[in-house]
């Protein structure tokens, strides 16, 4: 699989998230941890060096299921991961809390290098903006763990144009992760021209519009009850069915080239540039197949054009809660 820079870090052009391997769109119980291990394995094999987790997901299940399968294989894997929505100094750690200080940074960095079973964090990610910390201090707390070793790379997640300015001022920021795909085009105004003037990369979470792009949802009625998606602003009423004409275009052209929507969906975003690495999510081995094969999907200019001018997803992307945590 071709590599591309991320701020100096090279990383395979399409990724693995890890955050369903912690039950984000299932029931604890329905998970399979033996599967996410072989689905971790089988994404090496096929030549993806760029797992992606966070501290949150779980809390921790997903950095432990990615320290067992990484056991062995630690070395040519870039393990990004996440601190700041767990607070390290007081209070429930199973309670999400934003909290980017120094202090909780420290905590936070020891336990997820526990837990992946390294001695260093390839790319380490602030994952929501703290209202309450100067980006300064935090940049600096991760400067300190770039200089012990410990960390390699700083990371930002759903920063502004500012914030990531002000960042990147104090210790060079490798690389920016928000969601970016046909579902969601927003970074195309501000961020991306901003991140190619500083020299950052973009790694684009829910490239497949949690779910929507591969083409296998038609009715929200088939999620299960505790699915977060049926209070999502462009899973629900009016906005869901709209937003499925997108899918039914993405299916159209991927006919075309013998792709399936999903890869269709992540092969118009590799065209948008050598510094866009997307971490399609999964826990499942058909999928991490399914998304690494569009690596080799190849799009005529018509059929680039006819993506680019699909009308953009109906609704906000998250719900009000969660839109307030997103730096603005």
């Amino acid at each position: 699989m071709k590599l591309i820079s991320l701020g100096g870090l090279e990383v395979s052009r399409i990724g693995l998230g890890a955050m369903t391997m912690a039950g984000t769109y299932t029931s604890e119980g329905a998970l399979d941890d033996s599967e996410s291990i072989r689905t971790i394995h089988r994404a090496l094999d096929l030549g993806v060096t760029h797992v992606d987790t966070a501290e949150i997901y779980g809390p921790f299940h997903s950095e432990e299921i990615v320290g067992q399968a990484l056991k062995g294989r630690r070395d040519n894997v870039v393990i990004a991961t996440k601190f700041g929505l767990v607070s390290h100094t007081g209070g429930d750690p199973k309670i999400r809390t934003i909290d980017s200080s120094a202090a909780s940074i420290r905590g936070a960095v020891e336990g997820s290098l526990r837990r992946l079973g390294t001695d260093h964090i390839d790319l380490y990610y602030q994952h929501r903006v703290d209202p309450n910390t100067p980006i300064e201090e935090t940049a600096g707390a991760v400067a300190d763990l770039v200089a012990e070793g410990k960390v390699l790379h700083f990371g930002l997640s759903e920063a502004s144009v500012n914030t990531i300015r002000r960042a990147h001022a104090v210790h060079p920021v490798a690389a920016l992760q928000t969601e970016y795909s046909l579902w969601t085009r927003d970074p195309e105004e501000q961020i991306l021209p901003l991140l190619r003037e500083l020299g950052i990369g973009l790694v684009p979470y829910s490239p497949l519009g949690h779910g929507l792009l591969t083409g296998q949802i038609r009715s929200v009625d088939d999620f299960a009850d505790d699915d977060w998606r049926k209070t999502n602003p462009r899973f629900t009423g009016g906005n869901f069915v709209r937003n499925l004409a997108i899918v039914d275009e993405v299916r159209t052209i991927g006919a075309e080239v013998g792709a399936t929507p999903a890869q269709t969906a992540l092969a118009w975003l590799l065209t948008r540039g050598d510094d866009i690495a997307p971490i399609p999510g999964t826990r499942r081995v058909a999928r991490v197949e399914e998304n690494t094969a569009a690596d080799a999907v190849q799009l005529t200019a018509n059929q680039v054009q006819r993506l680019d001018d699909l009308t953009p997803a109906a609704g906000e992307r998250h719900d009000e809660a969660n839109m307030a945590t997103i730096d603005q």
